[in-house]
């Protein structure tokens, strides 16, 4: 484990070594890249309304159908009605940068639609703790001068979620909000896995409760758009990592390796191989700001993007 934390500074160093031999490195930045995600919850649950067009409330209701009948075959005919009402209480899968959580999470989330409440709710136990595992051993190394890495640094997992999520808080990697989700996951999870009568009657609504708490951490460590302090505010439709975070460790090991290096007139398109992104070679050395390339971003028009790769262009 402790070779894999220490090969993560290594990759970090590398990633800005290949950067900065760019001529145009100041004017570009990373794309918040992460495509794991589910909203059909949010269709199922949105009212239509009355005043709404005839041709609106027919897409919606076909939405919704095709919906329900993509969970039908997802989750088996047999009790939809309530696979559909605990799909619901879900709510969506966040847009997540892409880590080791999301396979996991998802398997998490199939078995509370099915009802298999206590496997899931032991399921996002696990998780929250083995997140935190992972974001201990990942950067400890970053922060070997600080106090709290002698609390860590021997150890090849935690039990007690105090001690990670104290010693992340103090390097200013979790989130206050998400730190406290972690707390209250923390008494679910004592209160679960450790035996305890009145889980044979709370277990649908723990399991609920454990899964929201692990969707929240997701959504606001891990999200690939939000509020999160990294991302350059004012940006429309794509979110960008703030130069100033680059060098973050929580930021350099989960988000940059994801997230494509473009300059604000980047183009994309989706085929066969799945994402694709074009980009010109060269937009000059001058340095932008954040504010900047937020400017020359939100200011392109569709004539001044990049439409295929051209080595042999310069802009």
């Amino acid at each position: 484990m402790q070779e894999i934390s220490k090969s993560l500074v290594a990759i970090g160093k590398r990633l800005n070594a290949e950067k900065d031999k760019l001529k145009d490195r100041g004017r570009r930045r990373h794309l918040s890249w992460g495509m794991d995600f589910d909203s059909r919850a949010l269709v199922l649950t949105t009212e239509i309304g009355e005043d709404w067009e005839k041709s609106t409330k027919e897409v919606w209701y076909g939405n919704k159908a095709r919906i329900r009948e993509q969970l039908q075959k997802e989750y088996g005919e047999l009790g939809i009605d309530a696979k559909v009402e605990n799909f619901t209480a879900l709510k969506t899968k966040p847009f997540s940068t892409l880590s080791y959580h999301n396979h996991f999470f998802n398997q998490v989330r199939q078995a509370y639609i099915v009802g298999a409440y206590y496997p899931a709710l032991v399921g996002a136990c696990a998780l929250g703790e083995r997140i935190l595992n992972h974001l201990i051993i990942d950067l400890r190394d970053f922060y070997s001068s600080t106090p709290e890495y002698q609390k860590v640094y021997r150890k090849k997992s935690f039990d007690n979620w105090d001690v990670p999520i104290d010693a992340l808080l103090a390097w200013n990697v979790l989130l206050p909000d998400v730190a406290e989700e972690f707390r209250l996951l923390k008494l679910l999870r004592h209160r679960s896995i450790h035996f305890n009568l009145e889980t044979y009657s709370a277990h649908k609504e723990d399991s609920l409760a454990a899964i929201l708490h692990i969707r929240k951490i997701i959504e606001c460590q891990f999200g690939s758009h939000g509020q999160q302090p990294w991302f350059i505010r004012g940006t429309k439709g794509q979110q960008f990592i703030a130069r100033e975070w680059e060098d973050d460790p929580f930021v350099q090991t989960y988000y940059l390796n994801n997230c494509p290096f473009v300059g604000p007139h980047f183009s994309m398109a989706h085929g066969e191989e799945g994402w694709q992104f074009f980009d010109f070679p060269n937009y000059g050395e001058d340095d932008f700001t954040d504010e900047e390339f937020a400017k020359a971003y939100n200011e392109r028009t569709p004539e001044m993007l990049a439409s295929k790769p051209n080595p042999d262009s310069d802009k």
